[in-house]
């Protein structure tokens, strides 16, 4: 009985160490010259996988707009904070910098696969550069 806990144990450990976590920067421009920007816009992620946005420039913050049905969204990030998201419900989440919306700042983050909720994402309202990028993105996943 011992030995199944202890394999049970390591096989439990070994599968959280292959889940790697990821980290986007908030950014007031990026490397490639864009201005108000995530350091990544479409986010792929499994199951249960965190992310964490570092406020690497001042004045952003983590507001998602929508998610899949049955997904709780939380609440809005504090400006120049860093925050960190896990999420166990499949699907496609739709976030953006409260105070950059109008200049395109959004993002994406595509958990597990599940495309299933695009047409309800892409019917999320946005206006002027950040409802060409949303329609952008929806494009290429």
């Amino acid at each position: 009985m011992k030995k199944i806990l202890l394999n049970l144990a390591l096989i439990l450990f070994a599968s959280n160490l292959y889940a790697a976590d990821l980290t986007i920067d908030m950014l007031n421009k990026r490397d490639d010259g864009k201005r108000m920007v995530y350091s990544v816009e479409v986010a792929k992620i499994d199951k249960g996988q965190t992310i964490t946005w570092v406020a690497k420039d001042k004045g952003h913050n983590v507001e998602m707009i929508k998610g899949p049905d049955g997904a709780t969204l939380p609440k809005k990030s504090k400006l120049n904070k860093d925050v960190s998201i896990t999420f166990d419900t499949p699907g496609i989440y739709l976030y953006k910098c409260t105070p950059h919306v109008g200049m395109g700042m959004i993002g994406i983050v595509v958990v597990g696969g599940d495309t299933s909720n695009k047409e309800a994402i892409a019917k999320a309202k946005l206006s002027g550069k950040s409802k060409k990028k949303r329609d952008k993105f929806l494009s290429e996943i």
